[in-house]
């Protein structure tokens, strides 16, 4: 629920408003998953809210650490289904990421991705995008009590601009000064190019970090590697993106995975300089993270440097991803519900049964 919600939720229970907003600022500002933690409330109020409503929409099934320090969440829905989602502490800072998913596998159907094999099973309610956020933070606070999430990305399974209506609601929550609180400029939405979609973003209250997946130079190679490129091709991306309101200091975020022998060639660096030529971005370029639903390749270290350095000798501003938790699939394109490489398979189910209403 949003703090509108709340209220309206409190109002219908024969209840003051200003009880809508206390229950809902002990969920998303105070982290309580309890109705009996709430302290300020009847006795009474706390046992009609644990009749009539739940906190919390997910429960973790899986924690797998990496090398690196990534974490990786296996999480369970109500209806049974398996979402990912990743924790990335920076090995030399504060900062710490977290990649949350917004479907439960992804229609999109990039050719180098391992969530796209899953197919689409179903969207994401804005509950279960926010509570993946909640139960890292507990999780945090159990295992790494000197951390704390400092940002999000919407990088996860599924295409966020696919759930449009939940992603906006989740982070209207996320972002809300008398709930979590979290900054919209430390949050990235990514995604991989749906054009009316990128339109109607532009015009909300509420404006994340933009990222788009981009991974090719030309309309041939993207055609290949992203069948989206067929309905709204490099062309029509670049001019909604044109026509993006973009804050002052803030730049668009190319996503470029490097595919051996596909595109991460010098002339592909070349093109994709030009391409961008004029554009307020900076380009994210990620070495293919290999996994065994695709035949794709890593490029070496040279070819990778390589395209990097031509990029950056005509002009375009680049930072180079490197693979955080590929030892646990967890990297970038790796999501795909597998527990120690064995994959978990996914439940074809329409529609979920029946539950009480939320209250996250």
């Amino acid at each position: 629920m949003t703090l509108a919600d709340a209220e309206a939720f409190a109002v219908a229970q024969g209840w003051p408003r200003f009880r809508g907003e206390q229950v809902w600022r002990w969920v998303h500002d105070k982290g309580a998953r309890d109705f009996d933690e709430m302290s300020n409330l009847s006795r009474e109020t706390r046992a009609a809210l644990a009749e009539r409503s739940h906190i919390g929409t997910l429960t973790i099934a899986e924690v797998q650490t990496s090398r690196d320090g990534t974490r990786k969440l296996r999480l369970l829905t109500r209806d049974g289904q398996s979402i990912e989602s990743v924790i990335i502490p920076e090995i030399d800072g504060d900062k710490t990421t977290q990649c949350i998913s917004s479907q439960v596998g992804c229609a999109v159907d990039c050719q180098f991705c391992a969530t796209a094999k899953l197919g689409l099973l179903r969207n994401l309610d804005a509950g279960e995008i926010v509570d993946q956020v909640y139960l890292a933070r507990r999780l945090l606070a159990e295992v790494d009590p000197g951390r704390r999430l400092t940002n999000l990305v919407y990088m996860g399974m599924g295409e966020p601009l696919h759930n449009y209506d939940n992603m906006i609601k989740s982070l209207r929550i996320l972002t809300h000064d008398k709930g979590a609180g979290m900054s919209q400029r430390r949050i990235t939405v990514s995604t991989s190019g749906l054009v009316p979609k990128l339109e109607k973003l532009g015009l909300e209250d509420v404006r994340p970090n933009l990222a788009v997946s981009l991974n090719a130079p030309n309309d041939e190679i993207r055609d290949e590697i992203m069948p989206i490129n067929r309905k709204w091709n490099i062309g029509k991306l670049l001019d909604a993106l044109r026509a993006y309101p973009l804050e002052q200091r803030r730049r668009i975020t190319f996503e470029y995975v490097l595919l051996a022998g596909v595109n991460d060639s010098l002339r592909d660096a070349a093109q994709l300089a030009k391409l961008l030529r004029g554009l307020k971005c900076k380009v994210n370029i990620i070495p293919y993270n290999p996994h065994p639903e695709a035949p794709y390749q890593r490029p070496t270290p040279a070819a990778v440097d390589a395209f990097q350095d031509e990029c950056k000798r005509l002009g375009l501003l680049t930072y180079l991803r490197k693979p955080r938790g590929d030892d646990i699939d967890a990297a970038c394109g790796q999501l795909a519900n597998r527990s120690n490489g064995e994959a978990i398979v996914p439940l074809r189910i329409r529609k979920a049964p029946a539950a009480p209403p939320p209250v996250e």
